[in-house]
C-alpha cells in the first residue's frame, strides 16, 4: 500500500517536527494537509512552495488546536483523512507549586485533548475508505519523565494511552493506531536556544549539545525530522500492517536506560 494519492493531515505543521513529517509525506506523493493556529501569506506560500517542489496537493487549513471545535473542523475542512498525524503542541517548564494553571490547561488541550478530537472526526472517514493510519507524536516523556514539566509529561503519557485505545477499537480493521516517541531533535526552536545556553553555562556550542541538551540521549545526536517522517511513512507501508497500539522510541536510547 502506498501512501501517493492519500490523504494526510498533520497538525501543527508549519514548522518543526510536524513541518519535516509533513515534507517526506510529500515526497512520497501523498496529498498534504498543513496546519496551525496561524492564517498568514508566509503559511499558505509554504504550502504552494511544498506542492510545486513534490508536484502534489498540499494545502494548509488553520485551527487553534486549544479548541476542540475547531480541531474537528480541521477534519471536515480537509474533506478525507487517510493519514492523520497528530504532531500540534507546546511547552512550558516550572516546578509544581508555581505551575500557572492557565499553562496545565493550554497543554493538556493542544497536546493530548486536541488529538482526541482530530482522531474522533477522523475515524468515520477511515472506516468509509477502508483504511487509515493514525500517527501520535509523543516523545521519550510519553515513557518516562523528568522534573519541572508536569504537563507536558503527563499529557505525553496521555497520547500513549489514547494511541492503545484508538488501537483497540480499530484492531479488526485495516487501520492502525501507534505513536512515534522522539527524543530531542535538532529543529529551528532548539537551535535558536542554543546560543542563550552557552553564555549561560559559559560552553561552547559542543558542550551545550552533549552536555546539556543531550545529557539523557547516550547516542548524543539529535534525532532528524527526516528520521521521524521516515518512521511514520514506515507505520502507513504494508510492513507495517499488524504494527498497531504500540510505541517507536526515536530517541538515541533515551528510554533504554
Amino acid at each position: 500500500m502506498s501512501i501517493s494519492g492519500k490523504t494526510v493531515i498533520v497538525t501543527g505543521s508549519n514548522s518543526g517536527i510536524g513541518l519535516g513529517i509533513a515534507r517526506e509525506m510529500a515526497k512520497a506523493g501523498a496529498h498534504v494537509v498543513l496546519n496551525s493556529f496561524s492564517d498568514t501569506e508566509d503559511d499558505h506560500k509554504l504550502a504552494s512552495d511544498m506542492a510545486e517542489e513534490f508536484g502534489t496537493e498540499v494545502r494548509y487549513i488553520k485551527a487553534d488546536m486549544s479548541k476542540g471545535a475547531e480541531c474537528r473542523a480541521l477534519i471536515e475542512k480537509a474533506g478525507a483523512c487517510d493519514v492523520l498525524i497528530n504532531n500540534a503542541g507546546i511547552q512550558h517548564v516550572a516546578p509544581l507549586p508555581e505551575f500557572p494553571s492557565e499553562k496545565w490547561d493550554q497543554i493538556i488541550a493542544i497536546n493530548l485533548s486536541s488529538a482526541f478530537h482530530t482522531t474522533a472526526a477522523a475515524l468515520p472517514m477511515m472506516r468509509k475508505a477502508g483504511w487509515g493510519r493514525v500517527v501520535n507524536i509523543a516523545s521519550a516523556h510519553g515513557l518516562t519523565a523528568s522534573p519541572y514539566k508536569s504537563a507536558y509529561v503527563a499529557a505525553k503519557h496521555g497520547i500513549v494511552g489514547l494511541t492503545k485505545v484508538t488501537a483497540l477499537e480499530t484492531a479488526k480493521e485495516p487501520i492502525t493506531a501507534n505513536a512515534i516517541c522522539p527524543g530531542y531533535v535538532l529543529t529551528p526552536l532548539v537551535e535558536s536556544q542554543i546560543p542563550d545556553t552557552m553564555k549561560e553555562y559559559g560552553m561552547s556550542r559542543e558542550e551545550v549539545i552533549e552536555k546539556v541538551l543531550l545529557e539523557r540521549q547516550p547516542s548524543k545526536e539529535f534525532a532528524t525530522v527526516e528520521q521521524l517522517g521516515g518512521t511514520a511513512l514506515y507505520l502507513c507501508s504494508d510492513a507495517a500492517a499488524q504494527v498497531t497500539g504500540t510505541t517507536i522510541s526515536v530517541d538515541g536510547g533515551w528510554t533504554a536506560l
